[in-house]
C-alpha cells in the first residue's frame, strides 16, 4: 500500500487504496463517495442499505466524504483572491522543493500548475477547499468537486506536492 503525503507538512492525504487518476502529468484526481458515519460504528468494509443509512442519519449519524473523513481532511475557504494569493505562494515552495529534489521536473511542473490553476479559477464556485489534519496554512489544499452527475465527488491532489510512501 502507498500512502501520500505532503512533501510541505507531513499530512497524509491520501492512499492508493482509492482509485485515482493522473490529469495532465499535474494532479491526482482522487475517486471519493459519501458514506455515513456514526460513533462507535467499526467500518468492515460491507454498504449499508439505504434505509441503514436514512436510519443511522435520524440517529444522529452524519453523510461524510470518505478521503476527507479518512485523512482527518479540514475545510477551510477561500475567495478567488486569497486562494490566488495562497496558491502563488504553495507552487513557489513546491518548486523550490522540486528544485532540491528533481529539477528537471520543474519546467513541466510550472507549466502544467499554471494551466491548471487556470481550470480552477475559471470553475471557482464548484470547489471545497480542505487543508491536511494539521490545518498548515503552508501546505497543500486539497480541492473537492462533483462529476457530471453532480453526485460522485472526486478530490484533486497536486502531484508534485505529494510524496509517496510504502507502508
Amino acid at each position: 500500500m502507498k500512502l501520500y503525503t505532503d512533501v510541505l507538512t507531513g499530512d497524509e492525504m491520501c492512499s492508493d487504496g482509492y482509485e485515482m487518476k493522473l490529469v495532465d502529468d499535474i494532479v491526482y484526481e482522487v475517486d471519493a463517495a459519501k458514506i455515513v458515519v456514526q460513533e462507535g460504528d467499526v467500518d468492515i468494509g460491507g454498504n449499508p442499505s439505504a434505509e441503514e443509512q436514512a436510519e443511522a442519519l435520524e440517529n444522529g449519524a452524519e453523510q461524510v466524504i470518505n478521503i476527507v473523513h479518512t485523512f482527518r481532511l479540514q475545510s477551510t475557504s477561500f475567495d478567488k483572491k486569497s486562494y490566488l494569493t495562497y496558491l502563488k505562494g504553495y507552487m513557489k515552495a513546491v518548486k523550490a522543493k522540486l528544485e532540491q529534489t528533481n529539477p528537471e521536473r520543474v519546467p513541466a511542473f510550472e507549466k502544467g500548475a499554471a494551466a491548471f490553476a487556470k481550470k480552477i479559477v475559471g470553475s471557482f464556485g464548484d470547489w471545497e477547499f480542505f487543508t491536511g489534519e494539521s490545518m498548515d496554512p503552508e501546505g497543500m489544499i486539497a480541492l473537492l468537486n462533483y462529476r457530471e452527475d453532480g453526485v460522485t465527488p472526486y478530490i484533486v491532489l497536486w502531484k508534485d506536492g505529494l510524496k509517496e510512501m510504502k507502508i
